[in-house]
């Protein structure tokens, strides 16, 4: 095939990946799926573009998964929490999107967690429910905490990593029994945290189970500790690593006459441009963002006051990431997010304000509210002449009258979390064959074996902690007051 026949496929294929990608967005999957099947049949299609088409298929299986109810069944879960719900009220609720629905194919669905969102984005419908009623959960460090005064108190010399703890953790990934046939290899890839100066250090591997495991480079940006075990018939097949670390709070005293504008500097180029397809400069962020910062010229003023409108858009549990094909679009048009779609939609707004951004995920736990941690995303930004420091729009301002304590997450962090990902979509060592369950984020693990990744619904995972003291030696027992979390949601 010559040069200019070549690129023509390629433009050809492009189209349509792009075509297709709309289609499944718009959930018309019959016509996504003609689409894929003519495109994989012609010849001289790309090989990344048959990996993309391939993945559309996926999506769509993915989004099903997700979006379980039609709407009979969405009703009958709703009135397990009002009994004496009318359909119009329903059908109101339906039409302003407060019911996260999806027409696939001209059918209603509607998202497996669409109930519980509800009562968290209308104040109506959570009025209308039955008691006895629960409180919402929340993270202790959503709300004042002693903690943020003890970080702000041995900041106030000038240090930026204080108040260490010492952690302990055993991270486990189970197979389904029968997942895999019985003999052949299962690869696993547990999340595994890197040193960063100042935020986690002194990581120590304690095993991994089975022995040998093989932990990433510490420059890989989303790190894991990689395994293989061989399955056995009627048997789920485990994997786990353990590890210490010392985790500090962080807290940068920002002055906004000190701030200045982001210097031309190549390293901080990448934090700045579009990193498709999560981070794109669509006209709808444009607008949002004129309507937001005004003339505000100033970037650390610029930055609250994204962060504070993106601290307005009400939490709500997500769906998979891999089943959205542009998530800070996702989060400002939805009405709602879960953390990383706020972090990401941050993200995108400082950048195009020429403000440097980037990602971290992790964990997050608490030595004062038992059993409770959960997977968690927030992120960094950059301002002169204070370099980077860290933001966290999700857990957002806090109820304080003093502004240190109000904005203690833009330019601080508590010491309550591990970072896993310094960026997010980025290649594991060693690389992963198949797609993966979680394209953007890694928090959880992945699984695979030749015939394929496994996804969410053939495995499960757990995350063990247990709080030592500081300066605690790897050799130290601690006792065995593990804290586990198994399948919990994203923060």
């Amino acid at each position: 095939m010559g040069l200019a026949t070549a690129a023509q496929a390629d433009a050809r294929a492009a189209d349509t990946v792009g075509e297709v990608v709309a289609a499944v967005d718009r959930g018309d999957f019959r016509q996504a799926q003609s689409s894929i099947d003519a495109a994989l049949a012609a010849p001289g299609v790309p090989a990344d573009k048959q990996r993309a088409l391939a993945f559309e298929r996926e999506r769509m299986r993915r989004i099903r998964l997700d979006f379980t109810l039609d709407r009979a069944a969405a009703m009958a879960q709703l009135r397990k929490s009002i009994p004496d719900l009318e359909e119009a009220e329903f059908d109101a609720w339906d039409r302003a999107g407060l019911i996260e629905r999806m027409d696939i194919d001209g059918e209603p669905r509607y998202f497996k967690r669409a109930i519980p969102n509800l009562f968290r984005l209308s104040a109506e419908a959570a009025a209308r429910r039955a008691p006895p009623v629960k409180p919402f959960s929340e993270g202790p460090f959503e709300r004042l905490h002693p903690h943020h005064a003890e970080v702000l108190a041995a900041a106030a010399g000038g240090a930026t990593s204080v108040a260490p703890r010492r952690l302990r953790v055993t991270q486990s990934l189970v197979v389904d029994a029968d997942a895999v046939p019985a003999g052949e290899t299962v690869r696993a890839w547990i999340p595994y945290p890197r040193a960063i100066d100042g935020q986690q250090e002194d990581i120590r591997l304690l095993g991994t189970a089975p022995a040998g495991g093989q932990v990433a480079p510490e420059s890989t940006m989303q790190r894991t500790a990689y395994m293989e075990r061989t399955a056995v018939a009627g048997q789920p097949t485990e994997f786990s690593v353990s590890y210490e670390l010392t985790v500090y709070g962080r807290h940068f005293a920002i002055d906004p006459r000190r701030v200045t504008a982001t210097p031309d500097d190549a390293a901080l180029a990448p934090y700045l441009r579009e990193q498709a397809p999560h981070i794109v400069f669509t006209p709808e962020l444009r607008a949002f963002s004129r309507q937001v910062v005004g003339d505000e010229t100033n970037p650390y003023l610029v930055a609250r006051k994204l962060f504070e409108a993106v601290d307005r858009i009400p939490w709500a549990g997500a769906r998979e990431y891999s089943t959205i094909s542009n998530i800070s679009d996702y989060a400002l048009k939805t009405g709602h997010a879960d953390c990383g779609q706020q972090t990401l939609l941050l993200m995108a707004l400082l950048r195009l304000n020429g403000i440097p951004a980037r990602w971290q995920s992790g964990w997050v736990y608490s030595d004062d509210a038992v059993g409770y941690d959960n997977m968690h995303d927030w992120g960094w930004l950059y301002l002169a002449p204070y370099g980077w420091v860290p933001m966290d729009v999700t857990t957002g301002q806090l109820d304080s009258a003093d502004p240190a304590l109000r904005w203690f997450y833009l330019g601080g962090l508590d010491a309550y979390r591990i970072a896993f990902n310094d960026d997010y979509s980025r290649d594991f060592v060693p690389a992963k064959q198949h797609f993966r369950s979680e394209t953007v984020d890694s928090q959880r693990g992945e699984v695979e074996w030749r015939g394929g990744n496994l996804y969410f619904d053939q495995w499960d995972y757990r995350f063990e902690w247990q709080m030592l003291p500081t300066g605690n030696d790897a050799t130290s027992t601690g006792g065995d007051n593990f804290n586990t979390t198994v399948g919990e949601t994203r923060g």
